[in-house]
């Protein structure tokens, strides 16, 4: 079977995929709308689209969102985009079941965004590194108990706007926001 690839040759998965992102048979229905693969979002819309994300219980999406981020970022950011992508990875992880690879993931996703202090993009990355090492701890004895991820100080508001994508508008469900570049 060849992958599905977009009309540059790029790989794309055009599979549908369950609430937390693993694959359906590509004869089935989505149980979520997709986030685009040409997804165009940065800055502080990238971090509120992945906080509501998260809060809607679509952390695979919130992955998708900060992966789209740190492809488009700025070389200097990469480690916190990643880390990003790999906080939400390490969620997504932990809600199917696998604390080892959950804990793998959050512990690099610690690693990288501990190599910034203070607010980056509205993000208290002192804050979510210490929230996130408590999980962890909890993790090691045993208890999954999944506490919210809060990247922001506040709740992300819903939005019924759309993100951009490279072929023109997508619309995401509830968790669609207009995009752009956030002062950090």
């Amino acid at each position: 079977m060849s992958r599905d690839r977009d009309a540059d040759g790029r790989p794309r998965n055009a599979r549908p995929r369950d609430i937390l992102g693993r694959p359906l048979p590509r004869d089935a229905e989505s149980a979520v709308p997709r986030v685009p693969d040409d997804l165009v979002v940065f800055g502080e819309a990238a971090v509120e689209l992945g906080q509501r994300y998260l809060d809607e219980g679509l952390p695979f999406h919130a992955h998708e969102v900060f992966e789209a981020a740190w492809k488009q970022g700025p070389p200097g950011e990469r480690d916190f985009w990643q880390g990003l992508a790999q906080l939400a990875v390490g969620v997504t992880h932990a809600l199917r079941g696998n604390r080892i690879g959950a804990r793998a993931l959050l512990g690099r996703a610690v690693e990288r965004l501990s190599r910034y202090a203070g607010p980056t993009y509205g993000v208290d990355t002192d804050e979510v590194v210490r929230h996130v090492r408590e999980y962890c701890a909890r993790l090691d004895d045993g208890d999954g108990e999944l506490p919210g991820i809060r990247l922001l100080g506040r709740t992300a508001q819903p939005s019924t706007t759309s993100v951009s994508a490279g072929n023109g508008s997508a619309g995401i469900g509830n968790a669609g926001t207009d995009v752009g570049n956030g002062a950090r």
